[in-house]
């Protein structure tokens, strides 16, 4: 039976997640170039170098060529020669090969189907934030992550390339602390080199308070829901939990990250690791088929809403400005050169970052799937969240 291939880095919180996904679904894969032959992770790469370059890389169920990031990984092909990229898109992908929609990642139901795309949305774009900090701040003396990923190139690169790619690694990802906002506080050492400790830039206020104090708000909400139930959503496994698990997860291989995080939140992290080990696929049996919102979920979502939510409104807010000034360039090649940055603030901590694209549009969905529920559906999930009006933009 030929199985899928995902091209990816378990380093990679999006990597961990598609593969929750898979294993939910127990639809088989090969993922590379950790466990491909020198062949098949040459023949693979060349044909998704050859996609990237002509943008043949596609998304589910659509590409917005104005504000999609493109591409980023990881990636995934059926044949080694089609390549679709995004990892909440490829999980809307699978649910649509799969006509039971009792074991559907996105729910059926509009307002569960709403609170599990917030939770995901929520921690693919502020969770990476928390726990990339977490990884080259919290867990910068320990963690291996240069080794590791020498490890999994072994079968792809020529003879001293994954030594070169080990020590290379490290210092990319500090480097790019900033962009993903981190930035330390002036003359911070790590007690590392310079080049691996995370740096301060002049003119952006700190954020290490904001992210590490965010970071356990995040585990407190999830341990406070995981401590009732099962899952996110109820007695199954949805998108919600695969986003949470793949930016959490990453964590689990960051020895002091990892210790810390088991001391705050233990069910929490017992709950991540059963998911590593694929302990969360569907068994298809109706009696843990079960979805509901619960009210244990208030102190997570009221997290998100203090944190993503604001975000966003004022990503789009600086996104509305820079266009009616012209700017043309934002995501990381504007920060690289320093454009489309604008200063705001979230839970009373000054930030300054720069304007991404794929932010908007994730907002824009957002707020038009809040927008399609009923007024009732509204009032409900607004006993538990505050800050609901947020959405209607």
């Amino acid at each position: 039976m030929q199985k899928d291939i995902i091209w990816g880095v378990e380093l990679s919180c999006f990597t961990l997640k598609v593969q929750a996904c898979f294993q939910h679904y127990r639809r088989p894969y090969l993922r590379l170039p950790d466990q491909g032959s020198y062949w098949q992770n040459t023949k693979t790469l060349l044909a998704l170098e050859h996609a990237k370059h002509n943008k043949l890389v596609g998304k589910f169920p659509t590409f917005d060529p104005d504000k999609d990031e493109y591409p980023a990984v990881p990636f995934h092909s059926i044949d080694g020669k089609h390549f679709q990229y995004d990892s909440s898109s490829i999980a809307g992908w699978l649910d649509s090969l799969t006509p039971e929609t009792n074991e559907h990642l996105y729910p059926e139901d509009k307002l569960e189907n709403f609170i599990a795309s917030l939770i995901d949305e929520a921690f693919d774009e502020f969770g990476l934030y928390l726990v990339h900090h977490m990884r080259w701040v919290g867990s910068a003396k320990s963690n291996q992550m240069g080794n590791r990923l020498g490890r999994e190139f072994r079968h792809a690169l020529p003879p001293g390339g994954p030594w070169l790619l080990s020590k290379s690694f490290p210092k990319r990802q500090v480097r790019r602390c900033p962009y993903l906002f981190s930035v330390a506080p002036v003359n911070y050492r790590s007690g590392l080199s310079r080049e691996l400790s995370p740096p301060a830039l002049e003119g952006f206020p700190e954020t290490h308070t904001l992210l590490n104090e965010s970071w356990r708000q995040y585990l407190k909400g999830m341990e406070a829901v995981l401590a009732e139930q099962p899952y996110l959503l109820g007695h199954r496994f949805t998108i919600a939990d695969a986003s949470a698990y793949g930016q959490l997860g990453m964590n689990l291989v960051d020895p002091e990250t990892a210790q810390l995080m088991k001391e705050l939140a233990p069910i929490t992290h017992d709950w991540l690791t059963r998911i590593y080990e694929g302990k969360h696929q569907t068994t298809k049996d109706p009696s843990n088929e079960k979805l509901y919102i619960s009210e244990a979920l208030g102190s997570l979502l009221n997290t998100i809403m203090s944190t993503f939510s604001a975000l966003m409104i004022q990503n789009r807010q600086a996104y509305e400005s820079a266009k009616a000034n012209q700017v043309s360039v934002f995501n990381e090649a504007a920060f690289d050169k320093r454009k489309a940055l604008y200063d705001g603030k979230l839970r009373g901590y000054p930030f300054r970052s720069v304007v991404k694209t794929f932010q908007v549009k994730v907002w824009e969905e957002l707020c038009q799937k809040w927008k399609s529920l009923s007024e009732n559906e509204q009032s409900e999930l607004a006993k538990l969240v505050q800050l609901c009006e947020m959405f209607d933009i």
